[in-house]
Order: structure tokens, then C-alpha cells, then sequence
């Protein structure tokens, strides 16, 4: 049986600054995409259905996809903002953003094109306005509740600002890539970025209390908590790809979307712990007020 064996990297040949340097850069890309974004369409990411409002049909379609497509893009007053098939059935999901259309007229538009609606969900903006609200805090406790938690544990500035930092860096970039990809935010890709927070703590205090709290020199501390570090996130991230491929192969766009978010952020994750937080660790151990 094969067995996955976790080099072991020579951190020497490397500056603090050199390893730091790299997450930064990505950091400082994502936030200016972030940012872009914001100017561009007042809202860090694109809310979905479960935040802006709107309505969604599920319809039953009697014909092939391609055609069954075009009959949607044509039945309805107001162009739908997605159309999702559902695989092994001609269900189609139609959602559409709020709009000066109502849901009864949208219901009476697909029965007069020929579609049978099995269903149709509306939520309003200001529902879904709410529910952005109550998302957003609950994005910002737990990330609070984490930075209490990790300074609680460490009482030490240096080793819990890396692993703050490192974890506002997981979930900031796999957000620039949520727009770079046109993935909306909704309750399931907030669940993904709140996962992300609990996958980023777990390694970056992993490395934290092997270097700081056991015996044996730095690197060989490193690089014991690479081999359970590096591989549990590698088995995560390849049940997340796997994950997001099946999902796209099936049709379930939440799933595939969590699995792509899941995906980039446990790859961040690597790099912000074995680069940007070693290296912050590595200044207080040798250079800072640890020596």
C-alpha cells in the first residue's frame, strides 16, 4: 500500500522575509480584489438568492437541455439570473434576482410556455437582507471567538497574531476567488468560509504548540508538525476536490461551489501556515522577545 511521506523542507536557505513574502503578496492581491469588486458593485462579494432576494422555479422541461434552455431564456419577462439542471430528471431550477416581476406572474409565464412548475420559493430583500446580516455576524464571532480563544491559549502577542493573521488570510482569499470564479455568496459558501476558519486554527496551532510547548530543536519541531499537519489538510483538500468534482458531474451547484471554496482554502491554508506563520514564529523564537 502506498504511503505519503511529507518532505522535509530546509528552512534555512530562506529568510523570514523571503517566506512571509509570498502569502502577503497573495493577501494584498485578494484584498485588492476584494475592494475592486466593492467600487465595481457595492458589495464585497455577489449575494446570492439568499441574501439579495429573489424567486426560484423549479420546472419540469420536456425537451433536450440545449433546447429546454433556450424555451427558459425566452418564457420569462425578466431574463433568469441562472439555470440549473437537476442531473437524471428534466427538472430545471430557474432563479431569478428580485424584480418588478412577481412570483405569480413568473408561475403563470412558465405554465403558458409549456413548463409544469413543481415549485417556486421568493424571498424578499429585506428577508434577505436579514439573513446577510445575521450571516455576516456569525462569520465575525466565530472569528473573534477564535482570536479570544488562540490569545487565551498563547498569552504571547507574536504566536496569536500569526495564527489570527494566517486565518484572516484563509477566508480573504478564497473570497477574491469567489469572485474571480462568479460563485455567490449564500448560506452554504458562508458555511464553507466558517469551516475554513475551524481547518486554519486547527494546523496553525498544531505548528504553534510543537514548536513552542514541546522538546527538541526548531526545525525538528517544524517538521513533526508538518507530517500530521501536511497530511491531514492534503486528505481534506483531496475529499473536497473530490467532492466538487462529483457535485459539478451531478449537477449540485451548492455542493460544487463549497467544494471549490474548500478546495482553494485549505491550499491557502498550507501556505499561510508552513510560510507566513513559521515565519513570524521563527523572528519570536531566534530574534524576538523569546530568545
Amino acid at each position: 500500500m502506498a504511503r505519503f511521506e511529507v518532505p522535509e523542507v530546509d528552512y534555512t536557505r530562506y529568510t523570514n522575509r523571503q517566506l512571509a513574502a509570498v502569502p502577503l503578496a497573495v493577501l494584498a492581491v485578494a484584498l485588492v480584489v476584494i475592494a475592486g469588486f466593492y467600487v465595481a458593485t457595492g458589495s464585497p462579494v455577489d449575494p446570492g438568492v439568499d441574501f439579495a432576494g429573489g424567486t426560484e422555479l423549479r420546472v419540469a422541461v420536456d425537451a433536450p437541455d440545449q433546447q429546454a434552455r433556450a424555451q427558459m431564456q425566452s418564457a420569462f419577462d425578466a431574463a433568469p439570473d441562472s439555470i440549473q439542471s437537476v442531473q437524471g430528471s428534466d427538472v430545471y431550477v430557474v432563479t431569478f434576482e428580485q424584480t418588478a416581476v412577481s412570483a405569480s406572474d413568473l408561475r403563470q409565464q412558465a405554465t403558458d410556455a409549456g413548463f409544469e412548475v413543481r415549485s417556486i420559493d421568493t424571498t424578499s430583500a429585506s428577508f434577505g437582507g436579514d439573513n446577510q446580516q445575521l450571516a455576516l455576524l456569525g462569520v465575525v464571532a466565530a472569528f473573534l471567538g477564535m482570536a479570544v480563544l488562540v490569545f487565551a491559549m498563547f498569552r504571547s502577542f507574536v504566536p496569536s497574531i500569526a495564527v489570527v493573521i494566517s486565518a484572516f488570510s484563509d477566508i480573504v482569499i478564497p473570497v477574491a476567488l469567489m469572485n474571480l470564479l462568479g460563485i455567490e455568496l449564500s448560506l452554504g459558501t458562508v458555511a464553507a468560509l466558517l469551516m475554513l476558519i475551524g481547518y486554519s486554527v486547527d494546523s496553525d496551532i498544531l505548528l504553534n504548540n510543537s514548536i513552542l510547548r514541546r522538546s527538541g530543536d526548531f526545525y525538528e519541531s517544524t517538521y513533526r508538525a508538518m507530517r500530521t499537519g501536511v497530511t491531514m489538510t492534503l486528505t481534506s483538500l483531496a475529499a473536497m476536490a473530490v467532492m466538487a468534482i462529483a457535485a459539478t458531474l451531478l449537477g449540485i451547484d451548492l455542493l460544487a461551489s463549497i467544494g471549490i471554496i474548500l478546495v482553494f482554502g485549505l491550499a491557502t491554508d498550507l501556505m499561510n501556515t508552513y510560510m507566513l506563520n513559521l515565519s513570524l514564529l521563527r523572528w519570536y523564537v531566534f530574534e524576538g522577545v523569546a530568545r
